[in-house]
């Protein structure tokens, strides 16, 4: 078994998405957090599949069966995931000062790369982490270029040098 620190900085250099996956609780409150493990799954059924912490805020909103957006960020919104990355203490919430509106009955934050909507249809263990596997009912993709993270650092995709 290899040692924390060298799985952390084997994974730093694997390239991730960034999205904002959000929730709404059953007291009407918005919920949100940064997730960097938003993954497909599968094309039929359109599956796709993201992990959250055991210890995340978010986690107690997303039982299956529960409705779930996923904003998938465009290069402008660093502020966006730092944001949303953080731990929220106190009262108000995290959307508190940002703009944001209620899209298929759903925390939605306007000019993302990307927008889905679905159910969570099952958790799977994962270690200190669950893996949630949702069911997508709603798509939205734009010509934005993605957020990546990779080496600790926020940045976009471009395409490959041309050798020459």
């Amino acid at each position: 078994m290899i040692d924390q620190e060298t799985f952390v900085e084997l994974m730093s250099g694997v390239c991730a998405p960034v999205t904002v996956v959000t929730a709404t609780s059953a007291d009407g409150r918005p919920h949100g957090s940064t997730v960097s493990s938003f993954a497909s799954l599968s094309l039929h059924p359109p599956l796709v599949s993201f992990a959250l912490d055991r210890s995340s805020g978010l986690l107690p909103h997303l039982r299956p069966g529960a409705r779930v957006g996923v904003h998938i960020l465009g290069a402008h919104q660093q502020e966006l995931a730092s944001a949303f990355a953080r731990r929220h203490r106190g009262p108000g919430s995290k959307f508190d000062g940002l703009t944001w509106t209620v899209r298929a009955g759903l925390p939605y934050l306007p000019e993302s790369a990307g927008w889905t909507a679905g159910r969570v249809e099952r958790h799977v263990d994962g270690g200190d982490h669950v893996l949630l596997i949702m069911s997508l009912e709603e798509a939205e993709s734009t010509a934005a270029a993605p957020l990546v993270y990779a080496r600790r650092t926020f940045g976009t995709h471009s395409g490959l040098a041309v050798a020459g």
